[in-house]
């Protein structure tokens, strides 16, 4: 599953950013560009799945360092190739379901896409992997998508454990079976407390809890 993932993201990142230019979803994209970087605060970011690092440049105009990771080399290629006019960004290729010590301690971190991505049966090992790297009482945000019916890749196919999968087509023609959940605000605070912060916009979620 994971590395049907990795090939899928690998293989779309020279196109990846064409989603943001949707016109549809530009209120939104105004809102998340301005909110994420300011509830971030000026800290040390830890940011996962940075991918081409779309979201990486807001972060950095605020925080005093980021440190962008990923698993796939082609997305953070681009990531690498941006300019962050501070120089406060580092990029490192990590597991985030095994963060390496070396990343050191963070006072908040974000997470732009990946959650849906994380099979059910994984979400355990991956909190707890993030957790590993946050200092006590971090900010931790998480973005992604809601499910609007006309306007999503639809949902193909449900497996046992609850994931749900879409067929995607990239530029090439090519074809990939791709886990994409979509939790609600009541299965994100079961899972990281009942403190945890929903805002739901058109076409995006938005949570935000301390660690």
């Amino acid at each position: 599953m994971e590395s049907e993932l990795i090939d899928y993201y690998r293989r779309r990142a020279a196109e990846y950013e064409a989603i943001y230019a949707k016109p549809e979803r530009q209120g939104d994209l105004d809102f998340l560009s301005r909110h994420i970087p300011e509830r971030l605060g000026t800290g040390r970011v830890l940011e996962i799945a940075c991918g081409t690092g779309y979201w990486t440049g807001p972060i950095a105009r605020t925080a005093c360092a980021v440190v962008a990771t990923d698993f796939a080399e082609e997305p953070m290629q681009i990531a690498r190739s941006k300019l962050y006019e501070r120089g406060n960004v580092a990029f490192e290729v990590a597991d985030a379901y095994a963060l390496p010590e070396s990343l050191g301690s963070f006072s908040a971190a974000f997470a732009g896409f990946w959650w849906s991505h994380v099979p059910r049966e994984r979400i355990g090992g991956f909190v707890a992997s993030l957790h590993a790297r946050l200092e006590p009482g971090a900010r931790v945000l998480l973005l992604d998508n809601r499910y609007v019916a006309g306007n999503s890749t639809p949902v193909v196919e449900v497996d046992a454990a609850g994931n749900t999968y879409q067929l995607r087509t990239l530029a090439d023609g090519s074809r990939f079976r791709v886990l994409k959940n979509y939790p609600g605000a009541s299965e994100l605070r079961d899972l990281l407390g009942p403190t945890l912060a929903y805002v739901e916009l058109d076409y995006y979620w938005l949570a935000e809890y301390r660690r």
